[in-house]
């Protein structure tokens, strides 16, 4: 029985083909078939011939080339890297509004995302570098609650943009809302339709955004003439829990005394929790006491909820051009994005939950 040739031999081998595989099969060294098949650089001439010798033997042993081997050559892997944190508890509508644009934008790209999830970021921010160990070319840091002494652990040789950061970072494009102008235009807003009685139930107050909402709040009275109320302005999370709690627990406190006019909630998660405490109480929204939100997200746009739109999906897009463009720019390729901190308007959504106050007290059973 004669030997099958080499080429019958290559394809029913069971292991996936190697550069050597193709360099043996077209007569070639295994550095001739990488700069065919990778783009690597050799001091060799390769003629027409042997390139599509190569080609064909590639071809014929079904050989897909290494991602890994080929981003080296290319000194980029063409993958964004997106860090936030997430809860187990609760479905985050704001990360999946950012992450939407960031996904989008980075597809017209060509680049890939990959997404890290860290506990919570007193433990994660020295996590980051190992998170930008190659595996991706820049990283965005979604929201990041990190202190200016954390700026030691962000790494030099990766480009890094920040979406809502809480302190700025040397190096670090930053993108965010005018959150404190949307919720002085939203409060204002109550306080024309004759609302007095308005409740701020907020986000942390370690949250640069969640202070800048209670600014908001509280610039809006001062420009109407009016005081807030005391007591009107309680600090919790951004999740659906927090609104749950702080209202019930607020509630409880205040038993007897006059309902508020309307709900001012730090963002949608929080409006959604004071919803199902309304709702169990039989308090009709917004017939008895509107309530408002803020970001805009879909389940906020499913409830139809009135509330502050923030530009999430525009943020994910812009911090993914930007990164890319921060990228190349490191590799020589562009010159380097002149914005350092890029600041997106907000603006007003009146949904079904708004209303003008009742003429008479609701008082709190």
């Amino acid at each position: 029985m004669s030997t099958p040739p080499s080429s019958t031999k290559a394809r029913t081998t069971r292991h996936a083909a190697t550069l050597a595989d193709v360099g043996r099969e077209a007569g070639v060294s295994a550095m001739a078939a990488s700069a065919v098949l990778n783009g690597a650089k050799t001091s060799a001439r390769i003629s027409d011939e042997t390139r599509d010798r190569i080609l064909e033997a590639a071809r014929r042993l079904n050989y897909r080339p290494n991602a890994t081997a080929r981003a080296l050559t290319h000194r980029r892997m063409n993958t964004l890297g997106l860090a936030t944190t997430l809860s187990r508890d609760e479905l985050n509508q704001y990360f999946l509004e950012v992450f939407n644009g960031v996904i989008e934008a980075a597809a017209e790209l060509g680049q890939n995302t990959t997404v890290f999830a860290l506990p919570d970021w007193a433990q994660g921010a020295a996590r980051i570098p190992q998170l930008c160990d190659g595996r991706i070319d820049g990283l965005i840091l979604l929201a990041p609650l990190l202190g200016a002494e954390d700026a030691r652990f962000l790494p030099d040789h990766t480009p890094i943009v920040s979406i809502h950061a809480n302190v700025d970072f040397p190096g670090v494009i930053n993108l965010e809302s005018d959150e404190e102008a949307g919720a002085q235009a939203m409060v204002s807003h109550l306080l024309a339709l004759g609302h007095r009685r308005i409740l701020h139930l907020a986000g942390p107050s370690h949250s640069l955004g969640a202070r800048r909402r209670v600014d908001g709040y509280r610039r809006a009275h001062e420009l109407a003439g009016i005081e807030p109320p005391p007591d009107h302005v309680v600090v919790g999370d951004f999740n659906t829990e927090s609104g749950r709690r702080l209202l019930t627990q607020w509630l409880q406190a205040h038993r007897g005394e006059e309902m508020p006019q309307a709900i001012f909630a730090g963002n949608d998660a929080i409006a959604m929790g004071c919803l199902d405490v309304l709702t169990a109480r039989g308090i009709a929204v917004p017939q008895q006491v509107s309530l408002v939100g803020f970001d805009d997200t879909v389940l906020a746009r499913a409830a139809r909820l009135a509330t502050v739109r923030q530009p999430l999906r525009e943020l994910g897009q812009r911090a993914a051009r930007l990164l890319v463009d921060s990228v190349d720019a490191k590799l020589g390729d562009a010159a380097p994005p002149t914005v350092t901190n890029l600041v997106l308007p907000t603006e007003l959504v009146v949904g079904t939950t708004l209303g003008a106050p009742r003429s008479q007290p609701l008082r709190i059973e």
